[in-house]
């Protein structure tokens, strides 16, 4: 596969200006637009088609990817907030960003190549998409200035048929004691 390689570094400065060096990540940008990181995982930045009425993003095409959807939704997080981290047993999201997000993923299987990897991933408020598959656990963070909105298509149906069955889901932003933390 061909491939570019994208380098970059995440520092954090606190409030006296002292610069930080948290973690370097390499992006591997194959021929076809995905980032790969982390097994299974997959990172796509998406094209914007723009015209005098707006814009036109396609987000998800049955010919691109072996993936299927069971439902979608929609959602806005304002600025400054996260939601996660959290990982689901059986269900995959694909999830499509639009705004300024940062995405926050670890690798929580043990059978992985890459278990207990971290990525985190800013595509620089450009929309994107992420495949996030199960026992990844996975926070995202609205860093912009403006409302952001999130769509979902996951591949399990919420709560099952008829809402019936428990959650897929374990969640630990509100665990002290997790290793999952977002800044």
């Amino acid at each position: 596969m061909n491939s570019v390689v994208l380098f970059k570094c995440i520092f954090r400065i606190n409030h006296d200006f002292h610069v930080t060096w948290i973690d370097a990540i390499i992006f591997k940008f194959s021929k076809t637009g995905g980032i790969g990181n982390m097994e299974g995982v997959v990172i796509k930045e998406l094209s914007q088609f723009h015209d005098q009425r707006g814009w036109l993003v396609e987000i998800y095409r049955e010919d691109e990817t072996d993936f299927s959807p069971a439902m979608s939704y929609v959602s806005l997080t304002k600025p400054g907030i996260a939601r996660g981290p959290h990982e689901h047993m059986d269900q995959s999201d694909y999830f499509c960003f639009i705004g300024h997000f940062r995405l926050y993923l670890w690798d929580n299987r043990k059978d992985s190549k890459t278990y207990q990897k971290n990525l985190v991933f800013d595509a620089q408020g450009k929309p994107f998409t992420a495949i996030v598959p199960p026992k990844v656990v996975h926070a995202y963070k609205n860093i912009g200035r403006e409302d952001g909105i999130v769509i979902n298509l996951p591949d399990r149906l919420f709560k099952g048929k008829g809402k019936a069955s428990a959650i897929d889901e374990v969640r630990y932003e509100n665990d002290p004691g997790s290793p999952f933390r977002i800044d």
